[in-house]
């Protein structure tokens, strides 16, 4: 009944925020002229704003002119100015929290987040939730799971302005935050397991108790997967506890937190579940709606193993969200840009400038936002490609991370590349893997080559597929054909290649909300992480 109440709240306040969306899309450029005349009339006064000349820009052309581009590194000094504790530096409005991110040249990054870019991720979140109960009538009525990130470890970070929320909720306001906790099947407090296992164990154990969720929302479709792989070892003390309402793995959760795993006995669950067994997750949960997780470029495959775990839900291709910006989001079973929230430009393969109402179908194109948090012009590093439109703006398909690549003797692969090479090939054989990356090895006394480490087994021939679509790029096949290469070989993972991957990631300080998964890695210890031997 709370999980009702505080779901039907959370749709009631996100109502306004779909009309204003459905109504932008018909006219995307207004909007989005209207949301930078407006970021750049609050901000004259703050010290980025009089350095650029603020008050003289009255149009697009005028803001090009003015403020350049902006990565993360151009960025820094004007951040490190807020965390001394100097106020108005890129914004008017105070910075309530910097939020900690990852880059892959920058190591640690601290993203701004004020009053105004919360109004902007509400005015994203709330169409898509909306959007939801229209398309999916149902999915909102019963708990639902939203995958929370670990407590990240404390940092020894010198700043005026507190780093980080102590909960994911916090991202969408105060009052807010009380519906969407309400709605939650899994407690906050699962974040401070102190171990992946923890986690796993203490959030099986909350969606078990919930016969009844609707939704699961998670980051990356391999991560559900192994919630369910985690079944069969653990079936017995789950029940248990889902019998006795105790929980008898706690892990590292603090004795004041571990209340919330303590819910009043539930026997009749307990048999229903004895009687269901574990294998097949869809009878554990039959009034599950909508599973929404990425599914684009890397995750698509994962993606269709979650379907085939879950066939009676809709997998939704979760939008292109970053902690610096919502890029698009689900809506009309497309993936449309999010106008109402930041002012976006796209950078075509030739290096021209585009607005939203000017992409053509058909081309990629590299993200540059402007944000209410002080994010001037700045590129986020995704590609996308249009795929059609939803009214007159444009819906986008997430291709993956721009500047990922691997170069070990000058065969220039990249990331998106290796998507596509590792997509064809898995195409060709019919299968579709939990877990699948390249990255370079160093054999002792042969030549460097690339391994697929994949998930589960591999068919036979797929490391041949692969050297195949491999040597479409010229600079890999010469280098092969040199001798510099050696060929590819595959390293099959028996399970947790997913779990590994995060772990590995979360360990350098990435949160697990914002690992991406990836075709292409340039590490070369990823046999020695998972454990496996050669096939």
């Amino acid at each position: 009944m709370k999980a009702a109440i505080a779901s039907s709240a959370w749709l009631a306040a996100g109502i306004p925020a779909w009309l204003r969306f459905n109504r932008a899309l018909a006219e995307p450029a207004a909007v989005q002229a209207k949301i930078l005349r407006d970021v750049i009339a609050r901000n004259e006064d703050c010290v980025f704003g009089r350095t650029h000349g603020f008050s003289g820009i009255r149009n697009y052309e005028r803001f090009c002119e003015r403020v350049p581009l902006s990565d993360y590194p151009t960025m820094e000094p004007w951040i490190a100015r807020i965390m001394r504790g100097e106020r108005s530096v890129l914004t008017t409005e105070p910075v309530k929290r910097l939020l900690p991110t990852s880059g892959t040249a920058s190591g640690r990054k601290l993203i701004p987040f004020t009053a105004s870019f919360q109004r902007e991720l509400n005015a994203a979140v709330g169409p898509w939730i909306v959007d939801i109960h229209r398309r999916h009538p149902g999915a909102l009525s019963g708990p639902m799971y939203w995958s929370i990130s670990p407590a990240m470890p404390a940092d020894e970070i010198e700043s005026a302005v507190p780093v980080g929320f102590d909960d994911d909720s916090a991202y969408v306001g105060k009052w807010r935050r009380w519906f969407v906790e309400g709605a939650f099947a899994v407690p906050s407090a699962v974040r401070l397991a102190g171990d992946f296992e923890a986690l796993r164990y203490l959030t099986l154990l909350c969606l078990l108790r919930q016969r009844r969720m609707s939704l699961a929302s998670v980051w990356h479709p391999s991560f559900l997967v192994l919630l369910l792989d985690a079944l069969p070892a653990w079936w017995d003390d789950l029940v248990r506890d889902v019998e006795s309402g105790c929980c008898s793995r706690a892990g590292d959760v603090p004795a004041e937190s571990r209340r919330a795993f303590r819910v009043p006995p539930n026997p009749r669950r307990a048999a229903e579940l004895r009687q269901a067994g574990c294998e097949d997750a869809h009878v554990l949960w039959p009034e599950l709606r909508v599973v929404s997780c990425w599914a684009d470029a890397q995750a698509a495959l994962p993606a269709a193993a979650v379907q085939r775990r879950l066939p009676h839900a809709h997998i939704q291709a979760k939008g292109l969200l970053a902690t610096e910006a919502v890029v698009t989001i689900p809506f009309a079973g497309r993936q449309p840009v999010a106008v109402t929230s930041h002012f976006f430009e796209f950078a075509d393969e030739h290096g021209e400038l585009h607005l939203a109402h000017e992409l053509q179908p058909g081309v990629r194109y590299s993200v540059i936002v402007t944000t209410g948090a002080g994010l001037w012009r700045y590129p986020l590093g995704d590609c996308v490609e249009v795929t059609g439109f939803v009214g007159r703006t444009p819906s986008l398909r997430f291709l993956g991370r721009i500047g990922s690549a691997s170069d070990v003797c000058g065969e220039k692969l990249d990331e998106l590349f290796a998507t596509a090479a590792i997509t064809a090939a898995c195409v060709a054989f019919g299968v579709s893997p939990e877990f699948a990356m390249l990255a370079p090895e160093f054999p002792h006394r042969e030549a460097p080559r690339y391994t697929l480490f994949i998930e589960p087994a591999a068919p036979l021939g797929i490391a041949l597929r692969i050297e195949q679509e491999l040597r479409r790029n010229p600079h890999y096949a010469l280098c092969r054909d040199l001798g510099q290469l050696g060929p590819v070989v595959v390293c099959e993972i028996t399970r947790g290649g997913h779990a590994v991957f995060c772990k590995v990631m979360n360990a350098d300080g990435q949160r697990l909300g914002d690992i991406k998964p990836q075709s292409l890695s340039p590490r070369s210890d990823w046999r020695e992480l998972f454990g496996e031997m050669p096939s």
